[in-house]
């Protein structure tokens, strides 16, 4: 990933800023540049704009990891949007983490059902093929 620099030093500030291409992130995401102007339309990420370029600061950075990481888990879009504005409310950290542990609980709920439901549909399944098979004979 890019890294502005000023004057060409490399600052180690904490204030340095760090700067990514839609290029950029899409690589490393393995994800397509698509998939992040869609993100940005849905009010998710707002990169800096330079005339048509998109310019990807460290916050949006942080922002497309916890959507990716919410899609990987099941979350809706609009539960990623409510935990990721909870983050840049005051007291934001606790308020999120709090959010997010209903919305673990709850995906996981939700999993464990599917769960016994392909259990139970599998069952329903070799009953249905035993029931076929004793009547080819």
């Amino acid at each position: 990933m890019k890294e502005n620099t000023l004057n060409g030093e490399n600052q180690s500030q904490e204030n340095q800023a760090h700067t990514y291409s839609i290029s950029e992130l899409s690589k490393d995401f393995e994800i397509t540049p698509r998939s992040i102007r869609y993100y940005e339309s849905e009010g998710l990420i707002s990169p800096e704009r330079q005339g048509s370029q998109r310019i990807y600061h460290r916050g949006d950075l942080i922002r497309l990891q916890l959507i990716l990481r919410g899609k990987r888990v099941g979350f809706s879009l609009s539960e990623i949007r409510e935990i990721i504005n909870l983050y840049d409310s005051p007291s934001g950290e606790q308020k999120q983490a709090t959010l997010l542990v209903g919305k673990i609980e709850e995906r996981r709920d939700a999993l464990f059902q599917q769960q016994k439901d392909i259990k139970t549909m599998l069952g329903e399944l070799d009953q249905l093929e035993i029931r076929i098979k004793g009547q080819e004979k």
